[in-house]
């Protein structure tokens, strides 16, 4: 009989930190999944949260990222829309302390740009420049404030 020689104090942290990534059809089966929709399963898994670095470059790298489509928009009805650089990091923070995610961050963008979506077309405005605090007062006025905050 072989000895188990494993730190138990280690084995503990890992399976406080990423517990659902040992997750198996078993435990499916024993939290209400009938077997046969677990047999249709044929990979189970788990993935972790995106983290800030990863949700902002969501936000504005790729070629149709948020913001491009957001600016793309308003170019429709000749208004260039700009942003601080400081706003990305905002809506990445709102989203993060929500929970949101990535399509979250679409959530966090009406929020910010709501108003002017509907109000900025029928003006003569032709430029829009969305500061921090702009954000931070749109977010304070949205719905996303009345769901409960991570802890």
């Amino acid at each position: 009989m072989s000895e188990c020689r494993c730190d138990l104090s280690t084995a503990q942290h890992i399976e406080e930190r990423d517990l659902l990534s040992y997750i198996t059809p078993q435990d499916l089966k024993s939290f209400g999944l009938i077997p046969e929709l677990i047999g249709r399963m044929p990979v189970v898994t788990f993935m972790k949260s995106l983290d800030a670095e990863a949700l902002r470059a969501i936000l504005t790298q790729p070629k149709n990222s948020l913001i491009k489509q957001y600016t793309y928009l308003f170019e429709g009805d000749g208004i260039a829309l700009t942003f601080d650089d400081d706003v990305f990091d905002y809506m990445v923070e709102v989203a993060l302390e929500y929970s949101l995610g990535a399509r979250g961050l679409r959530s966090v963008c009406e929020a910010i740009l709501n108003d002017h979506m509907f109000h900025a077309p029928g003006n003569d405005l032709t430029a829009i420049h969305i500061t921090k605090a702009y954000a931070q007062e749109q977010i304070g006025r949205s719905s996303l404030r009345s769901l409960p905050a991570e802890a």
